[in-house]
């Protein structure tokens, strides 16, 4: 299945362009996490209690609201799905180890007394949990990107390792910020999927980084900027076939996994497209701005 076989594109010729929608991605992410006090973290972060609760009959979310808040959780946050008879709630704990799922049950029963709520999914998370968690998960990601440097300066050159983590970090960046413009919840879920981002994007990255050093043998006398760009479009229909299969598998995940792994999902379909737009876009149009920059400084020393 080889599609664009042949294909002649100068995406060098627009990496500017791509340098800019990268830039414009990513500062509008950043104006949306600080509009919003940083990413919005899920119950695996802050701690608290996660129910998902279905109801007999239809309820309206805001019946639901005002019976929690008479308990003492006004702040609670209901989402609704499957006819509005299923919503999800996610409260904060008001101590360290207490339990708000019995109240919370105990309070929709009696307020609606015909219309009884049963459990279908719990989790509970205290303080000091959500903290070492979201240390551990900054920590995880901090430690692939500097691994990921170190693997890339051995295996090519240290040019081409800024390349590729630049991009891992732009990918990890603009669905932090998509996550958070779309003000959904950073679990632990979607952590996963984060790394799982970081080694799709980086595995894009390292074929057309070996096609690069491949070319640079065989087409010996070309600028760096052509062998780029022929390595670019003789990669571009593995990675073309690579991300369209990939991406069917991840919608539907999306559509048919249900609600507990959606977010996951989602993060991983944007992954996948930003990904495969950073492998050509960004990690190779770095590495050949640091070539050129380099062979400037060699002709003013002569």
């Amino acid at each position: 299945m080889e599609f664009l076989v042949g294909a002649h594109i100068n995406f060098l010729g627009h990496r500017k362009a791509g340098f800019i929608v990268s830039a414009a991605l990513i500062v509008i992410g950043m104006i949306s996490l600080i509009a919003h006090g940083g990413p919005k973290l899920g119950i695996d972060f802050q701690g608290g209690t996660l129910l998902q609760i279905r109801f007999e009959q239809p309820i309206a979310a805001e019946s639901i609201r005002e019976t929690l808040a008479g308990v003492g959780f006004a702040d609670a946050e209901i989402q609704h799905f499957g006819g509005n008879r299923e919503a999800i709630i996610r409260v904060q704990e008001q101590a360290e180890g207490e339990d708000a799922s019995g109240r919370i049950i105990e309070a929709l029963n009696n307020a609606h007394p015909g219309n009884r709520a049963e459990v279908r999914r719990q989790e509970l998370v205290g303080p000091k949990v959500g903290r070492e968690l979201r240390a551990t998960a900054t920590r995880a990601i901090l430690i692939a990107l500097v691994l990921i440097l170190g693997y890339i300066s051995l295996r090519f050159e240290f040019k081409f390792a800024v390349g590729a983590v630049a991009a891992l970090v732009h990918d990890v960046l603009i669905t932090l910020g998509v996550f958070s413009l779309a003000g959904l919840e950073v679990t632990l879920p979607v952590v996963a999927a984060l790394l799982t981002i970081v080694g799709y994007s980086l595995n894009d990255t390292i074929v057309i980084y070996d096609r690069i050093r491949e070319d640079r043998r065989k087409l010996y006398g070309k600028s760096f900027v052509d062998i780029v760009n022929t390595s670019l479009n003789e990669s571009l229909s593995r990675t073309v076939v690579t991300s369209l299969t990939t991406l069917l598998v991840v919608l539907c995940l999306f559509l048919f996994g249900g609600e507990v792994i959606r977010d996951f999902a989602f993060a991983l379909m944007i992954g996948v497209v930003i990904g495969t737009y950073s492998s050509i876009y960004v990690a190779s149009p770095l590495v050949v701005e640091w070539q050129i920059a380099t062979e400037a400084r060699r002709r003013g020393r002569r």
